[in-house]
């Protein structure tokens, strides 16, 4: 089992840019893919990004391919998520989510064994 937390979440304008956290308990890190979602009030959660156990592949939702980048640090247990130009449609709560069942990153949230209690984003115009 692990535990996810988020930070890093915040109001920001637009054009501008915030760095995500989840930080991962256990000693089983490693052996998770990590996602990113998010999810806007009345909106289905949505697949951000994905990224594999060794960090050798990384997947990302066409909304945010090229402004954002996920990243994670096996040592330090955690995952990260650079989000830059950000844009009002950004505006969300994010999760980070660990997947035990498959090897590469999926865009399916019911992959996803456990997730965080989420973090705010606000970009406003």
């Amino acid at each position: 089992q692990v535990q996810l937390v988020e930070s890093g979440g915040g109001l920001v304008q637009a054009g501008g840019s915030l760095r995500l956290s989840c930080a991962a308990s256990g000693r089983t890190f490693s052996s998770y893919v990590m996602g990113w979602f998010r999810q806007a009030p009345g909106k289905e959660r949505e697949f951000v990004a994905g990224i594999s156990r060794g960090a050798g592949s990384t997947y990302y939702g066409d909304s945010v391919k090229g402004r954002f980048t996920i990243s994670r640090d096996n040592a330090k247990n955690t995952v990260y998520l650079q989000m830059n130009s950000l844009k009002p449609e950004d505006t969300a709560v994010y999760y980070c989510a660990a997947n035990s069942r498959t090897a590469r990153p999926t865009v399916n949230r019911y992959d996803y064994d456990y997730w965080g209690q989420g973090t705010q984003v606000t970009v406003s115009s």
